[in-house]
């Protein structure tokens, strides 16, 4: 598996990862796009890889490069900077950069479900978070959506960061196993897939994340505001090519083809067939909602209130941001499931 912070170099320095997706896939007359991805995984991303490979952006007129940058503040640079049209950061990195003045707008819902956790070794002494005080946690960023969700964790049993507990930028895969195997962290803050990489890899995990934090969705599709009033006809059709890319993966019928896809997006993670088959079962599962009756990428609003509130909480946010509601729309989402027959 390859490590996030190779791709880090600069802002968007990494190949393209969605250029080999067939020479006849992508026409002359296309509207050429970037996506940033938080991590290289394609698996994360799932529904862009599959969109693209069955061709349902070139449908809509658009030819999608993917790039893979350090974490979601990155993601949310490179947004606000014009390199990217569209991105996947965590709601609180989010909610942190609108509150410096980045009008980024969060359009789909894609990890529904909690994809974040705090894990520690199998055979810790350590059974929930409260034990975490006075220890390291750590993440694989520094201002990552793994962040921001173990602040919030910790926030709530009353801890507060560079008092009760630290954390420590470690890495993903091979980084974050070392510093588990030399003491440098009691626990780490890890993604569905980054837990995954480590159990695969020899290092035995298990999560110590009270419940009642899956409520709180992960990394979602984002756009600039400017973008939404100045390109809507843009935004509209990738919302369509998504749903549609996240659509076709859930259906079982379609596994072996959305895997080809992946593969093509990432090849080392399609080496090991076993492993990209688990990771794509656990990734995906955290993409559909829990009330699936607005469809696929709908949005609580009581739930970015937990976030903002959580992050208000934890000094993440200097105050309380004017208007949360410009944060995120649904409005998106139900094109997409339009375009789905949702």
């Amino acid at each position: 598996m390859m490590n996030r912070r190779t791709f880090t170099k600069s802002l968007l320095s990494a190949v393209p990862v969605a250029g080999a997706f067939g020479s006849g896939a992508f026409a002359q007359g296309l509207r050429d796009i970037t996506f940033v991805q938080p991590s290289p995984s394609a698996i994360n991303s799932f529904p862009v890889f599959v969109a693209i490979g069955e061709g349902y952006f070139e449908e809509e007129g658009l030819k999608v490069t993917v790039e893979a940058i350090n974490g979601s503040g990155a993601v949310l640079q490179a947004l606000s900077a014009g390199q990217a049209q569209f991105g996947r950061p965590g709601p609180g990195p989010m909610l942190a950069a609108r509150s410096r003045g980045v009008e980024a707008v969060h359009i789909y819902n894609v990890a529904a479900r909690s994809n974040f956790g705090i894990a520690v070794q199998e055979g810790s002494p350590i059974q929930n978070v409260e034990e975490l005080r006075g220890k390291v946690i750590g993440t694989g960023t520094a201002d990552g959506a793994e962040v921001g969700f173990a602040r919030n964790v910790m926030t709530s049993v009353g801890m507060v960061e560079g008092k009760d507990f630290e954390f420590l930028t470690v890495g993903d895969g091979g980084p974050a196993t070392a510093a588990f195997l030399n003491g440098a962290i009691d626990a780490y803050s890890s993604s569905t897939a980054d837990t995954a990489v480590l159990n695969q890899r020899g290092m035995a995990v298990r999560d110590i994340t009270p419940a009642e934090f899956g409520r709180f969705f992960g990394n979602g599709i984002a756009t600039m505001a400017d973008t939404i009033a100045n390109d809507r006809e843009l935004v509209e059709g990738w919302s369509r090519a998504f749903a549609r890319g996240h659509a076709f993966s859930l259906d079982d019928a379609n596994r072996e083809t959305v895997l080809k896809h992946l593969a093509t997006g990432n090849p080392q993670e399609g080496e090991d067939k076993e492993f990209q088959s688990a990771l794509f079962d656990a990734v995906r599962s955290k993409t559909i909602p829990t009330d699936t009756s607005n469809g696929y990428g709908w949005y609580p609003a009581e739930v970015w209130q937990e976030w903002h509130d959580s992050l208000l909480a934890g000094g993440e946010i200097p105050a309380p941001l004017d208007d949360l509601s410009a944060a995120w729309t649904n409005e998106f989402a139900a094109i997409g499931n339009k375009a789905i027959g949702g």
